[in-house]
């Protein structure tokens, strides 16, 4: 549970607390550890189970003496009490979630039965494109296996886009197998999994044997690798976006560039509004400088300078197995925020932060490329090791920020780097999840607003004046970034005085691409600034992005 976050002593106090809340349960475990030879535990304050599988238990192959003392070798298997268990499939281990009896049951060496399920395979082709995450990958992979429907059935990745998937993002492809319906998204042994047993550390007499027995039992994956399969999809990753999921479901994609206006129009439904409506009227009456009525609602926050409104992130999060075992989106978090760091920005005051990744692996490269420093001072302090946002443990709000949103019925929202995204799940006063990648996660807390477009609009502005641009810096589509933004058109085709611009400097993407290379901080990540037309905000949007008074850190400040 979340209850302390953004300040050095999060994580220790966090830890102390829920080992008060469970102590009768962790000493039942230690007891089992003691008493059973072949039962160990991951203590509290270290890790995901998932992660740990990944990292250190799985071997891909196994072998162990039968009954004749025979030394034998058999594919590595795994059931857990977790959906998420699936995250092993990434490295070539049959695994998925199972029942509390079940698990109990293949821990005393009881069989597990299962009628032959179908398997569907899912070609990918292509490479990553800059700019796009595993995040984007796996996002549009649950909208596609969703469409296709896959429950109950296994799902297979091949494909020659393979050898330019690192075993990371397959990872997280097969984290979320539950999110796609799927009992597991298998991925085959290959060169890459060979290449992460090596770099985890594992024996290498293993990893030899892991060659020998999948070629040997045609398990390996070489260039003629094509099995039959019950159906197939298929996806060439060169076309996946930058996007996020929500508000609501898992397989709800939406590029990033439509993340705003969709917004806006979930707000509409909500509020049994037409989006359409305004438009249709100002263009039968001709040119009109008036804005129509904005369905969105607002509350000030008592004793703060500031409102909230339909659409302010309350929760920022990066959190979950699914993506904080993949050190290309970890990384791409740290330097967005060493970024905006330098620039001398913040979260928003009314964003709770945190950062729970799924093992203390993760710790040991942000800090040692130096980047904890930097997602500390945006509130991205280290909050625990575990399961948290993802399972409903973003613990409370501040209750002035709590009151306003449930007096002012607001749709307030939260942004996780998770799995689930489901309505009540995330907090009790917040309708609106959106699943997204980490470097995501830091720019909409810096945001603080679901209704910012993050590829056109500025993030945050900081506390210069002049404007600022990266020398040799254009965006993606190969243009200046100047001269990107419409002029005088928002991000959902209103006036811009419906948003606050002011001159300033500010973070306009983030991308953590493919170049990133193990052991590396930061080639494949680029940070864009682009300069922020000079308009001033009216009305309850000026009020909205009044600078805060009591800032928690100036530009001086780390």
């Amino acid at each position: 549970m979340i209850d302390e976050f953004g300040h050095p002593r999060a994580f220790q106090m966090n830890v102390d607390r829920e080992y008060e809340r469970n102590m009768e349960r962790y000493v039942f475990l230690k007891w089992g550890q003691k008493a059973f030879d072949n039962f160990r535990v991951v203590p509290p304050g270290t890790g995901i189970c998932h992660q740990v599988n990944l990292e250190y238990l799985a071997q891909t192959v196994w072998t162990d003496r039968d009954q004749n003392g025979v030394e034998v070798a058999y594919p590595d298997t795994l059931v857990g009490t977790d959906s998420h268990t699936t995250m092993v499939n990434g490295l070539a281990v049959l695994g998925w979630g199972v029942g509390g009896i079940e698990a109990e049951a293949a821990m005393l060496g009881q069989p597990v039965s299962m009628l032959i399920p179908e398997v569907v395979g899912f070609k990918l082709t292509g490479a990553m494109t800059e700019g796009t995450t595993a995040t984007d990958l796996v996002l549009k992979v649950v909208q596609m296996l969703r469409k296709h429907g896959v429950v109950n059935k296994f799902v297979e990745f091949y494909g020659d886009g393979l050898d330019r998937l690192p075993l990371a993002d397959r990872a997280t492809i097969a984290n979320m197998a539950p999110e796609y319906g799927a009992t597991c998204g298998f991925f085959p042994v290959d060169a890459e999994t060979l290449r992460y047993l090596h770099m985890t550390g594992r024996d290498e007499g293993r990893i030899a044997l892991v060659e020998a027995y999948a070629k040997a039992n045609g398990m390996w994956r070489g260039p003629d690798y094509d099995p039959i399969y019950t159906s197939t999809l298929h996806l060439d990753m060169g076309s996946v976006v930058p996007a996020i999921s929500g508000p609501k479901r898992p397989q709800d994609f939406q590029p990033l560039s439509e993340a705003a206006s969709n917004f806006y129009k979930t707000v509409c439904d909500f509020r049994g509004v037409d989006a359409t409506a305004p438009a249709r009227e100002m263009a039968s009456e001709g040119p009109n400088h008036t804005a129509p009525v904005d369905a969105r609602k607002s509350a000030v926050v008592a004793g703060e300078g500031y409102p909230l409104r339909d659409g302010s992130v309350v929760i920022a999060s990066i959190t979950s197995c699914t993506n904080t075992s993949n050190p290309y989106v970890m990384i791409g978090a740290g330097l967005v925020a060493r970024k905006a760091r330098a620039l001398g920005l913040n979260r928003k005051p009314w964003v709770k932060t945190s950062l729970a990744p799924g093992s203390q692996v993760v710790s040991e490269y942000l800090n040692a490329a130096g980047l904890q420093e930097d997602l500390d001072a945006v509130g991205f302090n280290l909050v625990g090791y575990g399961c948290t946002t993802c399972i409903g443990n973003s613990g409370p709000l501040d209750p002035a920020i709590s009151k306003a949103i449930n007096e002012g019925d607001l749709v307030a929202a939260a942004v996780l780097s998770g799995n689930r995204n489901f309505e009540g799940r995330i907090s009790p006063d917040v309708r609106a999840n959106y699943l997204a990648s980490p470097p995501l996660v830091v720019a909409y807390a810096l945001a603080g607003d679901m209704n910012i477009d993050l590829t056109t609009e500025p993030a945050n502005l900081d506390l210069h004046p002049e404007p600022a641009l990266l020398p040799g810096h254009v965006d993606q589509t190969g243009r200046d970034p100047q001269h990107h933004r419409r002029p005088g058109a928002g991000a959902l085709g209103r006036h811009d005085h419906h948003r606050p611009h002011q001159p300033g400097r500010f973070i306009q993407s983030c991308n953590s691409g493919r170049q990133v290379s193990d052991g590396t901080a930061g080639s494949g990540v680029r940070v864009q600034l682009l300069r922020c037309p000079a308009r001033q905000p009216r009305g309850d949007d000026a009020r909205h992005f009044r600078q805060h008074p009591h800032q928690e850190r100036d530009a001086g400040q780390s």
